[in-house]
């Protein structure tokens, strides 16, 4: 009864809370048209300190997503162009001479930012994409002898195209397992286009407003981390991911030759971390089965391991997932 009680209180401290949200979606609704998808996910990236990788053709408001984000929260964003002869100086920085001091000095990177776009993360080389996964790994830079820290919040939403395969240097599955969603963004809907196309030949492009601070990102991923998550969403939780490790064991055989590898144990922590942020965003603090499966696919798509025979019988990493979702027992 007890556990009743703080449920409770804590989800009416969590409603008020998490009333920025839906000022942050009207903001980011005068500049985005739809993508309301794309829009959750840099919010639940934001709100659990997690990282968004991002597929799809140019044009689709990625670039403006979050340079509009960064206006809102007010803080500092880079984009940068990831091109075949960039090297890992240009994003962390280095050590410059200068002769008038005599003594070199550090000439700090546009990775020295909150928000960064990676724009086409996989045509630039395996040296240049791991400077910026350690950076995002663990927050800090080395420039010669010394470490900086990265500034708070820092978040990092690197884009990669899906249709040209050629020139580029797909980004390895560890690596991959860095970010904490790869979301697959979509064209817009006929009535949506229809309204892009207006919005950009008006006189004047709509701006965001700017409504919050860093402190406020800061402080409510502290509240993130107080959404109650009961111990049955957890087994939830495992099982999903356990059965992307195992399907024969969750009736699934039919994907054994099919899965590689499934999930690792960050999954299922990224899995919990989202699900909490996504329960956030819903102005609830608990978590319900149907937060977990609204963010699964983007979560788990990116680490499952898919076999030739997979390949052959053309089953995607989102078949296998919506089919786990289909037969692990909900709680």
């Amino acid at each position: 009864m007890n556990e009743t009680v703080d449920v409770k209180e804590l989800n009416d401290r969590i409603e008020k809370e998490s009333s920025f949200v839906d000022m942050i979606k009207m903001e980011m609704g005068k500049v985005i048209i739809g993508q309301k998808h794309l829009i959750d996910s840099l919010l639940i990236g934001l709100l659990s300190d997690g990282h968004i990788l991002l597929e799809g053709v140019p044009g689709l408001a990625k670039t403006l997503a979050i340079n509009t984000l960064a206006s809102i929260v007010d803080v500092n964003f880079s984009r940068i162009q990831f091109t075949p002869d960039l090297l890992p100086a240009d994003l962390v920085g280095t050590m410059i001479y200068s002769q008038k001091k005599e003594e070199f000095h550090v000439k700090k990177g546009p990775l020295f930012t909150n928000f960064v776009l990676a724009d086409e993360i996989n045509r630039s080389p395996a040296k240049v994409q791991s400077a910026l996964l350690e950076a995002m790994q663990e927050r800090q830079v080395t420039i010669g002898e010394e470490t900086y820290q990265l500034p708070q919040p820092f978040l990092v939403m690197a884009t990669q195209n899906p249709i040209e395969q050629e020139g580029t240097y797909p980004l390895p599955e560890a690596q991959v397992d860095r970010f904490m969603l790869k979301v697959v963004v979509d064209y817009p809907k006929f009535e949506e286009e229809k309204l892009i196309v207006r919005e950009n030949i008006a006189k004047e492009f709509p701006k965001a407003n700017t409504i919050l601070k860093p402190q406020n990102i800061i402080d409510a991923r502290n509240v993130v981390k107080d959404v109650y998550i009961d111990e049955k969403i957890e087994r939830y939780i495992l099982d999903i991911v356990f059965a992307t490790r195992f399907p024969e064991k969750y009736n699934l055989e039919k994907f054994a030759s099919m899965i590689n590898y499934g999930g690792s144990p960050r999954a299922s922590i990224n899995l919990a971390m989202a699900s909490k942020a996504y329960a956030f965003i819903k102005r609830r603090g608990y978590v319900i089965p149907e937060d977990v499966r609204a963010v699964c696919h983007d979560v788990l798509r990116h680490r499952i391991g898919l076999s030739y025979e997979a390949e052959a019988e053309n089953v995607s990493s989102e078949d296998i997932i919506t089919e786990i979702l289909n037969t692990v027992e909900v709680p």
